[in-house]
Formats: C-alpha cells, structure tokens, sequence
C-alpha cells in the first residue's frame, strides 16, 4: 500500500534534546508531521489535544516513564501505534513495554534505516487496518443495513433509495406487505440520518382506538376530558427534533387525516382542550400496506394528505422476490438467538427458498425460531419444516409426458396450480379452509393462492 506520509502525524518524546531535535529533523525530512515533547506528562497533554498515529517515545525519563506513557496510551487512544526507544542495558524494559502493547522497540543509539524501516511497517499496518475496518463497515451496511439484512439486488436499491432520503426532511410513504419490515427501514431511515441521536417515536395507527388517538398524537391540557387530571404532552410532541414513524396509516380514520394534514401544513399542534398551538420540529415518515391510490379512488383516504405523505415512495420488496437472500436471513436469525453454529440441511434448504412466503420476513423469522426450538441438534432439519412449506417440495415418482410442441414451462405449472386448487375447493364444498387442509397448506397460504388466479372473490361457504 502506498503511502502518503504527510497523512501522519507522529509525537517524538525523549528528555535528551539533541536526540530529540534530531529525530523531529530526520522524519520530517522523510514527510511525516512530527511533533516533540520534552517528557511524558508534556507528551500526554499534546495528545489529549490532537490526534497522533505513531508516537516514537523514550522508556527511561525523568517523572513518568516511557511505560506508564504507554499504559495511558492503551487505554486513551489505543488506535495510536507506540514505538519504544531504550538503551541496550534495559531491553527487559522494551520487551516488557511489547507484552503490554508498544508495536515494537529500538535500542539506542538508533539506526538510522532501522528506525525509518520500523516507523514505515508501523505506519503500514495501521493503514492496512483502518482500510479492512472501512471495508467491513461497507460490508455490514450491504449485509446488515440498520438492521436490515440481504444483499440482493432488490435490497440494495432499498439501501441507495435510504442513504439518498435519510438527510432529506421530504415526507417518504414506506410501502410493501406485511412482514417485509416496514418499520426497520424507517428507523435506518432515522439511524442514517442527522437526527439520529434525537427520538425515534413510532405508533400504529390502527391499534389505537380512533377515540384516543387524537389524544395520544396531540396530546391534552388538564380537564380537557374525564380523567384529564394533568397536562400530557403528545406522541408528536415526544418526536420534537426526531422522527415520527406512523405505521399503518391507511387506518387513519378521515377526521384525524384532515387534522394531521393541518399540523403538517402549519407544523404546529394544538393539544386537545388547549387554546394555543405547540411549534413542531419532527421528520415525518408513514407505512401502508395497502393501495393507498385505491384508498383515495374509493373516497376513504384524502387525496391531498396522500400527496403531502408520498412525496418519495419506498416500496419493500417481498420474500419472493429476493429469495437469494433467503440463507443470509437465516443465518442473521440463528445469531440473534445466540445459535451462530446451526446450519440448514440441503433438502430443508430448498423447501425454504422454493415456498412463496406470503408473510415475508416475519413468517422467515418464526419458522427459523420452530426449527431452533424442535431441533435435536444444531442442523436445522426438513422434518422440523411447517408442513406448508416441506408439501410443496416434495417430488413424488410421477409419470411425465411432455407436449409434443415447445411449450411455455411457466403458464403449464400456473395452469396445474389452479386446476388443482379448483379441485381440492370443489371437493370441499367451497370451504377453502377444508381445501387448504386437502392441499397441505395453511389457510393464508391458499388465500393468497386463490387471489393470485383472482378465485377469491366468492365467498366461501360455512
């Protein structure tokens, strides 16, 4: 690796004036930034005040030694690499001063090319090192980007899309189905961002009770209502400088969409039963995974307020679309319950990464967390497996007969698909829960099945 040398800055620390003066001489010659102190407590005092990457110091000196020095060092700036100096009757000392983390010593008088050479390797390693820190860090945010794991090409589009609009207080509408971590994008969102350090509030907007939400995002002044006996502040209060995330906002009941449009339009909120209005100063970020065009077109979601939220669209792809992600999630699952040894076996494999996932990530999750706790041993099995996921690839000896003409793989398997679904349901009478049993598969799995060949709007009998 090249070198820049005018990028170092070192500290030369010695008693001896001349030898000082000379080696601040010699390396600034060869490029490097140097800079002398006549003792270790001078040393530790021009340290606190800058950054060094090499300090070159004496063991012998008067007050605090060379090794109390390095101790400081270790423990204050351990990224700093130390060399020693000594005299050949204490080389004890320097080996002593190598055990408790000095990089390597010179025995004094100092050679010239030896003590460049040191310095150069010294100077190296540390660059070789912070460069495999900058590129494991590059590595972790493909692989683990604020929680966010995969390293497909429909992930990484999420992770450019993020570092573009982290910095940016434009509204972004997070869009995907769930279970595809609407809600981990948006805290990476709030992580990457420059308001990281200040809070990160999130509320679901249809698990509170449309009676109390309004309380609960504006807050109240004491006796606005029964039981109001003090002033509460609210959840968009609580996200003053941060960020507001709000989950499932297509449950937004109407009335509320027309007062949270206002408090984005003035950002200001006034709090229930108040008579002023409170400033704002939050980032504002929303998930759905429903169409919220089809909401608007149907009248249940206000057409201004979609537009004020859905300035920039992030949509989540699922499970199915990235399944080459799929081993990397489990992977990231089994560590986070402490069980990085499991492995998957081969045929287990492909029933994970051929099944559709119609509960994305999160159904990943549960299914990695059965197999962690039903299995004997730390191979995550096939029989451990969901039934719904092992039926599907299963390979029974079947008679094969191909068409006589080149035909089209895809259409004839999704034509086989419905042809048994529309049997299993006319077996049994229509119930599709009775149809899903029959076929092997939960009763989501056979929804989405049917939504897929658009056979799920009868109703179904009881």
């Amino acid at each position: 690796m090249t070198q820049d040398k005018r990028n170092f800055q070192l500290l030369v620390v010695d008693d001896d004036s001349s030898l000082r003066e000379f080696l601040t001489i010699m390396l600034e010659r060869e490029g490097y930034r140097v800079t002398a102190a006549t003792d270790a407590l001078t040393a530790l005092k021009v340290l606190r005040s800058g950054r060094f990457d090499l300090i070159l110091s004496d063991i012998k000196m008067p007050g605090m030694s060379g090794v109390e020095l390095l101790d400081v060092v270790t423990a204050e700036a351990p990224e700093t690499i130390v060399v020693m100096m000594t005299a050949f009757s204490s080389t004890e000392d320097a080996v002593d001063a190598m055990k408790r983390g000095a990089y390597d010593y010179i025995v004094k008088p100092c050679d010239n090319d030896e003590l460049r050479l040191v310095i150069s390797n010294a100077l190296e390693r540390k660059a070789l090192k912070q460069e495999n820190v900058r590129l494991k860090k590059e590595l972790n945010k493909l692989q683990s980007f604020s929680g966010l794991v995969g390293k497909s090409k429909a992930m990484r589009a999420v992770y450019e899309l993020i570092d573009k609009v982290a910095d940016n207080r434009v509204s972004v509408l997070i869009t995907g189905e769930s279970g595809t971590g609407k809600e981990i994008v948006a805290r990476a969102i709030h992580q990457q961002s420059s308001r990281k350090n200040n809070p990160f509030i999130a509320v679901n907007c249809g698990a509170i009770p449309e009676n109390l939400l309004e309380s609960e995002l504006f807050g109240y002044e004491k006796g606005a209502f029964t039981g109001a006996e003090r002033q509460k502040s609210g959840l968009m209060e609580e996200a003053e400088g941060g960020t507001l995330f709000l989950d499932e906002i297509g449950e937004l009941p109407q009335l509320m969409q027309v007062k949270l449009l206002r408090v984005l339009q003035e950002s200001e909120v006034r709090r229930v039963g108040g008579s002023r209005s409170v400033k704002l100063d939050f980032r504002l970020l929303t998930a759905t995974n429903k169409n919220l065009t089809d909401e608007v077109a149907a009248g249940r979601f206000r057409e201004d307020l979609y537009y004020r939220l859905n300035v920039i669209e992030l949509r989540l792809p699922p499970l199915r679309d990235k399944k080459e992600d799929v081993p990397q999630l489990i992977k990231y699952f089994c560590a986070r319950r402490n069980a990085e040894d499991v492995v998957v076996a081969e045929d287990a494999l492909r029933c994970l990464t051929a099944y559709h996932w119609p509960g994305n990530v999160r159904e990943l999750e549960n299914v990695v967390e059965r197999c962690l706790v039903l299995g004997q041993t730390n191979v995550i099995e096939k029989s451990c497996l969901p039934v719904e996921l092992v039926s599907p690839c299963a390979s029974p000896e079947v008679a094969v007969h191909l068409p006589a003409d080149p035909f089209d793989l895809d259409a004839y398997l999704l034509t086989i698909e419905k042809s048994l679904l529309l049997a299993a349901l006319q077996e049994a009478g229509g119930v599709r829960k009775k149809a899903a049993a029959r076929l092997g598969m939960t009763f989501r799995s056979i929804r989405y099945r049917l939504a897929k060949f658009d056979l799920d709007r009868e109703e179904e009998a009881e």
